[in-house]
């Protein structure tokens, strides 16, 4: 009895611990091969499926997972899944369904190292939809967004982030391409203003567009082109001038503002894009403007080189896939440099016009709020005061010239301006103008000839300013010899690129 009693304890106690065995948690990791729970089995055959092109079972198998085992080690790779089975299976509607689960995903499992991929993949999606420059640039917007989303927002991911930085590189030409054409529209068809903001507005925005030389000529180009407006306009010359005439002062600062910015946009395509095919025509228009040339640095030279060299060619039969495909040409996108990640401040065509007006006619630029205007004084007129009647229409005109714009002729009111020359002290106001208003300063200015126009030469500010301090000269200048490129390195990198492209096209 006693020998079945113990035997009976023994059986009960091997039962108890095979129980307490078998109930006890076991720690599986992710990627447990030798694991034969019910989910691994799910999310293997939604794996199979997938290999087999089998979409539609696979997102059921995995759905099922989802659902029955909400608590699964599996259930985020599962929730991944579903949206590699969207995006797999192509077409407009599935790339569609296909973000909305990666935006889940990034949703529910935000510190996971795969939300890096659902975003990459969530940017490609848009990237894969993109149209030509001409077409809808909807998609190319916002893979532009997405991409920049990605760098900002997992800047440890450094392989996802260099992909996508390249990405957006190449969507960033597309839509600069897009601003390029616009701009040139507007050029051809002389409105100067509105090429103007396009131009600067993409060169502020795009630096590294492989047609960014160009842009800068016919920015240029737009600055010229107004000159030649201005000059064109009649000049006010007494009370019976033309409608639209201006003053000749006034006309010769215009001109001189719009000389300045045309030579900023000829010269930055020296001193940054030396390499370009620009580069030559910038300094004949410079010298033909009679503005100074500068040098470019090792450093812009060395920049723009890596620059040219990254970009790839497209051959006759890349040009020949263009023409019918659907997507863009991304080939002359550049494969090095930074891509922009803020967009700068829009430039307005509006803007433009009121500025330089302002800067011609030296108006006030601030009306107290931080905010730039134009403002023109109106004409002096005889209006009636309280008590006095109205002015009838059956009176003689006034004698004194009503048009701000024109140039006095006679000098019988001893208040008026008189065009005694380029500086003279005809400025000074009269005695009876207001204390507070700003004078301009003509303690410097004298009665001299305008000097001759010296030739261009080759100059650079670093050069200029050894030059104003004697103690510093000689290390100055031998610093400023090293750090800027002669013509011999721009030369050489020049041949290279050359043979290059010539070498590309012999293959």
């Amino acid at each position: 009895m006693l020998r079945r009693s113990a035997l009976i304890t023994i059986l009960a106690t091997l039962l108890i611990l095979s129980t307490a065995c078998t109930n006890k948690k076991s720690v599986n990791p992710l990627a447990n091969v030798g694991s034969k729970q019910p989910d691994k089995v799910l999310f293997d055959k939604a794996m199979d499926a997938m290999r087999h092109n089998r979409f539609d079972v696979a997102r059921m198998t995995l759905q099922t997972l989802i659902n029955t085992y909400p608590d699964s080690e599996y259930l985020a790779r599962a929730k991944l899944a579903v949206g590699d089975s969207w995006y797999a299976e192509g077409g407009t509607a599935s790339l569609a369904q296909a973000e909305q689960e990666y935006r889940d995903f990034e949703t529910f499992f935000p510190n996971m190292p795969e939300a890096a991929e659902a975003q990459l993949k969530i940017a490609n999606i848009q990237y894969e939809q993109m149209e030509k420059a001409d077409r809808d640039y909807t998609h190319a917007q916002r893979a532009e967004e997405e991409y920049r989303n990605l760098i900002m927002q997992y800047p440890d991911n450094t392989k996802l982030v260099n992909e996508g930085k390249l990405r957006l590189l190449e969507v960033q030409e597309v839509l600069a391409e897009r601003e390029f054409d616009i701009a040139k529209f507007y050029y051809l068809r002389m409105s100067y203003p509105a090429s103007i903001a396009r131009f600067k507005s993409l060169i502020d925005k795009y630096p590294l567009y492989s047609k960014a030389d160009e842009a800068l000529y016919l920015l240029g180009q737009d600055y010229e082109g107004q000159i030649a407006q201005v000059r064109a306009r009649p000049t006010c010359t007494g009370p019976n001038e033309p409608r639209g005439c201006v003053v000749e002062a006034a006309k010769a600062s215009m001109i001189d503002v719009l000389t300045k910015d045309a030579s900023v946009a000829y010269s930055q395509i020296i001193t940054r894009y030396p390499l370009m095919d620009r580069e030559p025509d910038a300094k004949k228009r410079l010298a033909a403007l009679h503005q100074p040339i500068p040098r470019p640095t090792r450093a812009a030279v060395a920049q723009n080189k890596a620059e040219e060299e990254s970009r790839r060619d497209a051959g006759t039969v890349d040009r020949l896939i263009s023409a019918v495909k659907k997507g863009p040409d991304v080939s002359q996108a550049a494969k090095v440099g930074e891509p922009t990640l803020v967009d700068p401040t829009p430039v307005s065509a509006n803007q433009l016009a009121a500025e330089s007006m302002r800067e011609a006619l030296g108006l006030s630029a601030n009306n107290g709020k931080g905010e730039k205007t134009l403002t023109l004084e109106s004409a002096k007129t005889d209006t009636p005061g309280a008590n006095e009647p109205a002015p009838r229409s059956d009176q003689p005109a006034p004698a004194a010239n009503t048009n701000p714009f024109a140039q006095p002729t006679t000098s019988a009111d001893p208040n008026e301006l008189q065009p005694t020359g380029a500086a003279t002290a005809a400025a000074v106001p009269p005695s009876s103008a207001d204390p507070n208003a700003l004078q301009p300063d003509v303690s410097t200015q004298s009665a001299q000839a305008e000097p001759v126009v010296p030739p261009p030469v080759q100059i650079n500010e670093i050069q200029q300013q050894a030059s104003s301090s004697p103690g510093g000269q000689a290390a100055t200048s031998s610093s400023s010899n090293s750090a800027f490129a002669s013509d011999k390195d721009i030369s050489s990198s020049k041949k290279k690129k050359k043979k290059g492209i010539r070498k590309i096209f012999i293959l």
